[in-house]
């Protein structure tokens, strides 16, 4: 078990430590580690955190490898199977950055956007600026199409300086800030005390969600620099496997909720309807695949689901339900079902989410 974190702490002060989850990654993770490394140019002020997650293949041994070959800058941390969240936590745990991000196994960073990242975030520390959020584009690259998207966010954030909540514009859909796009401050994940469960995909949401009112102060740099990896059938956004998770979605959507009264806990107004936005999309996906699913039980679960936000919060689940995307997902009669899922495979092609 390598959780030590006086070797590295021995060195140079670190600018943002890399939390890398890896479960049977071994594939991968050479081509994620090495787009880090050369992209900060094997920068001493940056460290690499490589979680396996209880593999069963050869990642343990290419953790530890990586770590051999650049002590200070990679570490290897090895911990039984507790799926993506307990990986992420683990890496912010041992993390010493000013900064944490979090990049996928299957997914890499583009070089020359990291650099400019790196240097914008040199830049708050030797001037001693206190920035929260570090903001930048990712790119879905498909390359079993051969296409690439790239997800910026121009329209809704000022650009080139550090602005608050109340500065932002209105989010597209397919615009919502991800894991992809984020880079926080260590110490406000820290706070946010992210309620992440074992074993359940779509943590991600959570980790995009509940710490955004802790954060006061953020920068967007307009950089391509997520590369975000589609191209495995079993990806956990693929159709099919959603709908088989459908009691994981569930499960983070209720998390979600459960995080926040928005009108009460969050007092800028932009950003409550920023996350109401992002909220009802949970919900939304909850109501679409309910309808895809041939699980008996789903329509009484998504019931219930509903039935639990009228009663934690009023004015949430009048904004989620009675909103256009809410009526949308929840058309009632077969026909209504039919319109609903035509329009999610719609919104699929417009938005190009999986």
């Amino acid at each position: 078990m390598h959780n030590d974190t006086s070797t590295c702490s021995a060195g140079a002060h670190k600018v943002v430590s890399f939390g890398i989850p890896s479960y049977n990654a071994a594939a991968d993770i050479d081509r994620c580690v090495t787009s880090i490394l050369e992209g900060s140019d094997y920068a001493s002020d940056i460290e690499i955190i490589i979680v396996d997650d209880g593999s069963h293949d050869e990642t343990p041994q290419k953790a530890d490898d990586w770590e051999a070959r650049y002590p200070g800058i990679v570490r290897a941390i090895h911990q039984e199977n507790g799926g993506h969240g307990m990986a992420v936590l683990a890496g912010l745990d041992a993390a010493t950055g000013t900064y944490y991000k979090v990049v996928d196994s299957d997914d890499w960073l583009d070089a020359d956007a990291l650099a400019t990242m790196l240097s914008i975030l040199r830049g708050f520390e030797e001037r001693d600026m206190r920035v929260d959020l570090f903001i930048s584009n990712y790119v879905y690259e498909k390359v079993y199409e051969g296409t690439r998207t790239a997800i910026n966010y121009r329209s809704a954030l000022p650009r080139k300086r550090v602005f608050g909540w109340d500065e932002i514009g209105r989010f597209l859909p397919s615009q919502n800030l991800l894991m992809h796009s984020l880079c926080y401050r260590r110490d406000v994940l820290l706070e946010a005390h992210l309620p992440m469960p074992a074993h359940t995909f779509y943590v991600d949401n959570i980790y995009a969600y509940v710490p955004l009112p802790r954060c006061k102060t953020m920068y967007y740099a307009d950089i391509d620099l997520y590369r975000y990896f589609i191209g495995r059938e079993g990806q956990s956004v693929n159709e099919a496997t959603m709908v088989k998770r459908l009691d994981q979605q569930f499960r983070i959507t209720r998390i979600m909720m459960n995080s926040f009264r928005l009108y009460e806990d969050v007092a800028q107004s932009r950003l409550r309807t920023y996350m109401m936005g992002y909220f009802t999309m949970m919900m939304a996906i909850c109501s679409v695949f309910s309808k895809l699913s041939d699980d008996p039980e789903a329509p009484k679960n998504l019931e219930d689901l509903w039935a639990e936000l009228k009663a934690y919060d009023e004015r949430m689940y009048r904004h989620a339900r009675y909103g256009v995307i809410g009526i949308g997902t929840n058309l009632p009669s077969q026909l209504g079902e039919k319109t609903t899922i035509g329009l999610y495979h719609l919104a699929g092609k417009i938005f190009k989410f999986n």
